[in-house]
C-alpha cells in the first residue's frame, strides 16, 4: 500500500467520523491513496463502479438503508452524472461528492480540459453546492464540512480537488 498523503489520511478520518461505511469509486491516480486506506478499513465497504453515474444510486440506495456513502470521481466523470443528480435532489437525499480535478494547472492532456473548465459549472447547473480545495490544509475542514452540509440539509455536495493541490500528472513519451 502507498503512503498515504496528509489529505488522504485526513479524508478516511473524516470518514469515519461521520460514519460513511461505503466509498463508491471509478479508478483514479488522483484518489488512489484514499482508496487504499479505505480499502484497508473492515469498517468501510469500498464499491468499484463501472461508470460514475452508479455511485449517485449507490448512495441513495445506502441512504435508504441507513447507511452513509461517499463516492470519489474525477471531474471528466462529471459529464456522466448530470440525469442521475435529479434522484437525490428530487427524494431530498444527501450526496457527498469528492472530485479530483483535472485539465486545470500543469495539465498535459488537451482532451481533459474541456470538462475540468466546465465541471464547477456544471455542478452548480444540476444543483449541488460546490466546495474547491486547493491547499492541502484546507482538506479537512472543507470536507468535514460539506460532508456535515449534507447529511444535515440533504443535500447534494461536492468537494472539488484541485490540480495544484493533487500534483499535475506527466506525461513521458515512449522512447521508441
Amino acid at each position: 500500500m502507498n503512503q498515504p498523503t496528509p489529505w488522504a489520511a485526513a479524508i478516511h478520518g473524516l470518514f469515519r467520523s461521520h460514519g460513511v461505511s461505503i466509498v463508491s469509486h471509478v479508478p483514479d491516480a488522483g484518489h488512489q491513496r484514499l482508496i487504499e486506506l479505505c480499502q484497508a478499513d473492515p469498517a468501510i465497504r469500498t464499491v468499484t463502479l463501472t461508470t460514475e453515474e452508479e455511485g449517485i444510486a449507490l448512495a441513495a440506495g445506502s441512504f435508504l438503508g441507513g447507511a452513509r456513502a461517499a463516492l470519489l470521481i474525477q471531474s471528466s466523470g462529471v459529464g456522466n452524472c448530470i440525469n442521475m443528480l435529479s434522484l437525490p435532489h428530487v427524494c431530498r437525499m444527501p450526496l457527498v461528492m469528492l472530485v479530483t480535478m483535472r485539465g486545470e494547472w500543469g495539465e498535459f492532456n488537451p482532451w481533459q480540459v474541456p470538462m475540468g473548465a466546465s465541471t464547477p459549472a456544471v455542478l452548480e447547473a444540476s444543483g449541488v453546492t460546490v466546495f474547491r480545495v486547493d491547499a492541502a490544509d484546507d482538506v479537512a475542514a472543507t470536507v468535514d464540512g460539506a460532508m456535515s452540509l449534507a447529511w444535515q440539509s440533504r443535500r447534494r455536495v461536492a468537494v472539488l480537488l484541485s490540480q495544484r493541490l493533487l500534483g499535475a500528472k506527466r506525461f513521458t513519451p515512449d522512447p521508441r
